[in-house]
């Protein structure tokens, strides 16, 4: 065991950072009874939603009117409560807009830590993470603590600034002026076509005189691609601009440099899509919208985590922890490498279900508890009732379609089947991979690809089921590490997949066939 200096502080788990990922991860833990200790340097939760977004208008849903009255399943279109129970303190509360504002987010996060007693030390500042023998030892707020197993919550730490001859020159985002008067007849460049790009377009479009937003890579409309972090649709004001002649644009293009040229900027820029054309234009605000990314600085070098291509992200196992630091575990945005512009690991109605199946798996790992799993029939019957019983109901299928999922370990021998909830399907693949036999099922969307999305010819047929375009189950079969079958059951249009002829009987033809192997 690491000799410890005299004082040191000792918990099982060390979470950094007290946003929505750090409470979420604290509540689940404290509810286990675990030894935890959450770190958060400022003086409140939420931090960055005190700054973030700087218009204050956040983009994750509020649908606080359903038709439904069951909790779990107004949670697939509530994306903001943190999940606990009893679920006596929704985010409904805190707002009743469709896209409600930061600061409800900040009162709420802030009201959720202390309504469960939540353990976080505030005004304690990570100053360094070092790896030990037996763990890790972290410096914060003058002392020293010693954990472990350290789950890094504290989300974005720095702008992700890229690499562009002049970019010194461009205001970022966190620094930039919020009131449009400010760019009033200006011509204004916007570095980045994300959602803090748009949402900056917007909020000056009747102002500016003209508003350029460039990257090198097309536009990514989240209507198209399926995911919440792409542009929104309530943007759109920016571009029907564009298509109307109105001197906006949506350019893809490489800006090579920026140079001030007295009271405007000289910027030129190399088109993506135009046989290599240059231009030189001029603006007179260049303001950078081109995201965040992780600040590594605090860690040693011992165990500096290894990062994904484009050095934003931390590159994480299964099992949300570091692929190069043993213990190392990530949680919130950050944790999204995995499903990167697929399902909602970035956000909280995605995470939220990551962090429950993260408790389990830390649990199992540092306290010998057992993964929980249900016991179930080896029989077509129950294995149809089990599977639509859980589609039907479940927010965390709902909200990480194609990344968790259920699995059913098939055991011959006893006639029974173990059903484990809410696993990542690599984490399930690389777990079970010993098994001669086991099912994952969980809900999928279609192809990605559609000339346009509010024109798609459907086949409603269950034999067609595969090309099914909107939400729908899939159950897939693996031997070993081998997926040999798959099953997709037709999408419905109230998401409700209990009907006879579409998706009880081929589930059930599907498992007798299956099981008599």
């Amino acid at each position: 065991m690491t000799d410890l200096p005299e004082g040191t502080e000792h918990h099982r788990y060390l979470i950094i950072g007290a946003g929505p990922a750090g409470l979420q991860l604290s509540y689940y833990l404290q509810q286990a009874g675990s030894d935890y200790l959450t770190l958060e340097r400022a003086a409140e939760p939420g931090e960055f939603f005190r700054r973030f977004p700087r218009h204050r208008k956040l983009i994750s849903l509020n649908k606080v009117h359903t038709t439904s009255t069951d909790p779990e399943i107004r949670l697939r279109w509530d994306w903001n409560s943190l999940l606990h129970t009893p679920a006596d303190l929704p985010f409904a509360d805190y707002s009743r807009e469709y896209f409600p504002s930061a600061d409800d987010m900040v009162r709420y996060l802030g009201d959720f830590a202390r309504h469960h007693g939540l353990a976080v030390r505030y005004d304690t500042a990570v100053e360094l993470v070092t790896k030990t023998d037996d763990g890790f030892l972290v410096r914060a707020g003058g002392r020293l603590l010693h954990a472990d197993c350290v789950v890094w919550a504290a989300g974005w730490g720095r702008p992700n600034i890229p690499d562009v001859r002049g970019i010194e020159h461009a205001i970022g985002y966190e620094d930039m002026s919020t009131d449009p008067a400010d760019y009033a007849d200006q011509r204004v460049l916007i570095l980045g076509k994300g959602n803090s790009a748009f949402e900056t377009a917007s909020a000056i479009l009747g102002h500016a005189a003209m508003i350029h937003l460039a990257s090198p890579r097309p536009l990514r409309l989240a209507w198209n691609t399926k995911h919440p972090g792409d542009v929104r649709g309530h943007h759109g004001a920016v571009l029907d601009s564009y298509q109307f002649k109105t001197l906006h644009s949506v350019l893809d293009c490489v800006v090579d440099e920026i140079r001030p040229m007295g009271d405007k900027y000289e910027v030129r820029l190399t088109y993506t899509h135009a046989d290599g054309e240059t231009a030189v234009m001029e603006y007179e605000s260049v303001l950078r919208c081109t995201g965040f990314a992780m600040d590594t600085s605090v860690f040693a070098d011992n165990c500096r985590p290894g990062m994904v291509p484009s050095g934003r992200l931390p590159a994480t196992r299964p099992d949300w922890q570091s692929v190069d630091v043993d213990g190392l575990y990530f949680a919130g945005t950050l944790a999204q490498d995995r499903d990167f512009k697929k399902a909602s690991s970035a956000f909280i109605d995605g995470f939220r279900y990551n962090l429950r199946t993260l408790t389990a798996l830390l649990r199992e790992r540092y306290e010998g508890a057992p993964l929980a799993y249900e016991k179930v029939a080896a029989d077509a019957e129950a294995l149809t009732e089990v599977v639509l019983d859980r589609v039907n109901w479940s927010s965390a299928l709902w909200t990480q379609f194609e990344f968790l999922c259920d699995v059913l370990v098939v055991d011959a021998a006893a006639g029974v089947v173990r059903h484990y909830h809410d696993l990542p399907e690599d984490h399930a693949v690389a777990r079970f991979g010993g098994e001669s036999h086991y099912y994952t099922f969980s809900l999928r969307w279609g192809r990605d690809a559609y000339h346009d999305v509010f024109a798609i010819e459907r086949h409603p047929q269950p034999d067609r089921a595969a090309e099914s375009a909107f939400i729908h189950p899939v159950v897939r079969r693996y031997r070993g590490g081998e997926l040999v079958e798959e099953l997709h059951l037709l999408e419905d249009l109230l998401a409700e997949w209990r009907r006879q002829d579409r998706h009880v009987q081929p589930l059930r033809e599907f498992f007798s066939a299956d099981l008599g192997r």
